[in-house]
């Protein structure tokens, strides 16, 4: 998985790539819970992403080396598809949804700190006030959640998936020069894929699933676009460049799904939207912003 450099273009084209389809994933995955038991619906998106991955990486199958890279792929997958969705999963049972993905949005904050720390990049004031002001952005716009009550558990399994994300890219960089990049992505979300369902099926019934063409459509798109895609699109921009620039970018995530919700779901905008938008689009800035030479 060696770093590979992207034109500005490029970067500027997968991140907006990224920022949408982890944007409409939260709205679209609220709406396919109506059919669905949550565990299985995170375990079959993900084993369909993951499946069609492996499909598109068979041609390079010299690559792949499992009997080198195997424990590559499953501490990955572990970190960044079982633990992530397994504790986002069944946390937001334990709390309302906009608390819970503030907490969550602490995920850019710890990869900035993960990446100084293990990956050597460069950490100043600027980009430490950035990435806690987008944070402060995430948790202005969910000020709203915290109407329905707050759960230590629900907290603590928010905490653990924001740090699960963080680790695992974290992990996934260090880690670039062992495997391939589109095997370890297709790997570790077929791993996760695998154990969710697996976990999924023993805990819940596949009865309670209602096959519409609107909850099949809809975990198609996922499958494709939000998993499979989304998390080689993510790993090819952690791979080209800083972690923590990436990860800064991360908390428009949650603009784009409040607004597909505002336009989709009758939600409303709020000053605390406004505000919040205001203060992720500074920290973003700031992130960015080389500091000057002295």
């Amino acid at each position: 998985m060696s770093d590979t450099s992207l034109s500005r273009k490029q970067t500027l084209f997968y991140l907006a790539f990224l920022i949408l389809m982890w944007g409409v994933n939260w709205p679209l995955s609220k709406y396919a819970l109506e059919f669905t038991p949550p565990l299985l619906f995170a375990g079959l998106r993900t084993l369909i992403g993951g499946a069609m991955l492996i499909v598109i990486a068979l041609p390079r199958w010299k690559q792949l080396r499992l009997r080198e890279t195997w424990l590559y792929y499953v501490f990955s997958a572990f970190l960044s598809i079982v633990f992530y969705y397994g504790f986002q999963t069944v946390g937001l049972q334990y709390m309302p949804a906009g608390l819970f993905s503030a907490i969550v949005f602490l995920q850019p904050v710890l990869l900035g700190l993960f990446a100084w720390m293990w990956l050597g990049e460069k950490m100043h004031a600027r980009k430490m006030v950035g990435l806690l002001l987008g944070f402060g952005g995430v948790a202005a716009m969910s000020i709203g959640g915290l109407e329905g009550g707050i759960s230590v558990l629900g907290i603590v399994l928010a905490l653990a998936s924001a740090l699960s994300w963080a680790l695992g890219t974290v992990y996934i960089k260090r880690q670039a020069a062992k495997v391939d990049s589109l095997w370890m992505t297709a790997m570790q979300i077929t791993i996760g894929g695998i154990v969710m369902t697996g976990y999924g099926s023993t805990v819940e019934n596949w009865s309670e699933v209602r096959w519409t063409a609107a909850f099949v459509y809809d975990t198609l798109f996922i499958s494709v676009f939000v998993i499979a895609l989304g998390w080689l699109v993510y790993f090819k921009l952690i791979g080209s460049g800083e972690a923590s620039k990436v990860g800064s970018f991360t908390f428009l995530i949650p603009v784009v799904s409040i607004i597909c919700s505002i336009l989709f779901l009758n939600e409303h905008l709020t000053m605390n939207l406004v505000a919040g938008m205001a203060l992720i689009v500074v920290s973003i800035l700031l992130v960015n912003l080389r500091p000057r030479q002295v």
